[in-house]
């Protein structure tokens, strides 16, 4: 029986992560990087943001501006000020539940409140917020997912992860924890290969769970 739920945040409560590769891949290829963007899904969600920068480093041959992390979260963050949606129908799903819940994301806690206030989401998740620069581990490695579970007051059988990456899933499943994944057309069979339970809806995965 599940007795918590615990989130990815970016492209499993908030549509981010086409602004947030947009803008990545943007800044980019004016150092000479090109990916297309289902490309970038695969190779940069999920992921620590300075293992996305060395991943585009090694591939042109040569380091990034000082600035170009600055740069970055400035430009992404004035992004989602404006562009950032809820996932359709996880609202309805937070609503319809009777457990506790919490999001774990890889991403900073400023980062965080920003994109769950501009989806409207921000009041669900008071004082249930966990991130990775919280406790300096990051995915894949399964540390915030424990973190979240053991501050959420439950054992890891009880819980279960909703991710959309790779390398949330792959954290997931060494955590110990079952991992559902939010197909979205692109990481689909990348998610089942790592062990995943897929969904394609909320509606879907409230089925699943019998909510």
């Amino acid at each position: 029986m599940v007795k918590c739920i615990i989130f990815d945040c970016d492209g499993v409560l908030v549509d981010t992560e086409k602004i947030g590769n947009g803008v990545l891949l943007e800044m980019a290829s004016e150092h000479g990087f090109e990916m297309k963007i289902e490309d970038a899904y695969r190779s940069f969600n999920g992921r620590k943001l300075k293992d996305c920068f060395k991943y585009i480093e090694e591939t042109i041959d040569k380091e990034l501006p000082e600035t170009f992390e600055t740069e970055f979260r400035q430009r992404s963050f004035d992004a989602f000020k404006t562009q950032v949606k809820p996932m359709e129908g996880v609202l309805e799903f937070i609503e319809k539940l009777t457990i506790p819940y919490c999001v774990a994301s890889s991403g900073p806690v400023e980062k965080i409140c920003l994109n769950l206030e501009v989806a409207g989401l921000l009041g669900k998740f008071e004082n249930k917020m966990f991130s990775s620069y919280q406790i300096e581990s990051w995915k894949p490695e399964p540390g915030i997912f424990l973190h979240a579970a053991k501050e959420m007051g439950f054992n890891v059988k009880d819980c279960i992860v909703v991710e959309d990456s790779v390398a949330g899933v792959r954290a997931g499943i060494d955590g110990g924890f079952k991992v559902y994944g939010f197909a979205n057309g692109y990481n689909d069979s990348d998610l089942e290969k790592e062990g995943a339970i897929l969904f394609r809806s909320y509606e879907e995965l409230a089925v699943i769970l019998s909510l």
